[in-house]
């Protein structure tokens, strides 16, 4: 197989059914999805392996599922083909935080992107999965689309951000407060 196939070359690329410009929307929105995923990997190999085993298997889940979230928002039209992102991948999501969150301490303010370098590099997924969500709105205003990969980025974003205080819990690091914020968080029940 060539990796080089010279259709792209007129600045049109191939989608499922059909081919589009290459700043389409729906390019756009799976590109920022195909960009997260490498940032997920990059967070990845800075997790050491013994103490974030089980944040290194899900992250690793989770780009199995940006895949399946590129499938679907590649899908030029839905006739002939099933979307890959159903709600169940969203709940997990879900189970996830609540796990990841009940091992933090509480906060009560905004916090600063930092802390220990896996913890800043999750930050960075998450400020990109925010984007790739606005993109997948923005495509959702006037094209076919599934709407359970909006949901599965919006909750996804919040994973990052529960895995990124995680990090710096475990290796011992605080998060870092943004000293000009009021109390915005409620304690965990």
């Amino acid at each position: 197989m060539n990796i080089y196939t010279r259709t792209g070359d007129a600045g049109q690329t191939g989608v499922i059914g059909g081919r589009v410009s290459k700043d389409d929307v729906r390019v756009e929105a799976y590109g920022t999805v195909d960009e997260l995923n490498s940032h997920v990997g990059v967070a990845i190999a800075e997790l050491e392996e013994a103490r974030f085993a089980d944040l290194r298997a899900d992250l690793q889940r989770i780009q199995h599922e940006l895949f399946d979230c590129g499938h679907d928002l590649a899908l030029l039209r839905k006739e002939k083909r099933e979307y890959k992102v159903g709600s169940g991948m969203t709940d997990w999501l879900e189970e996830r935080i609540d796990a990841y969150d009940a091992e933090t301490p509480d906060i009560t303010r905004f916090i600063l992107p930092g802390g220990s370098k896996a913890s800043a590099l999750l930050h960075v997924c998450r400020t990109v999965c925010r984007r790739a969500e606005r993109r997948v709105v923005t495509l959702a205003k006037d094209h076919e689309c599934n709407e359970e990969v909006r949901r599965y980025l919006n909750r996804l974003s919040d994973l990052l951000f529960t895995v990124a205080r995680t990090a710096n819990f475990r290796a011992g690091i605080c998060d870092v407060a943004y000293e000009r914020s009021a109390e915005v968080f409620r304690s965990k029940p």
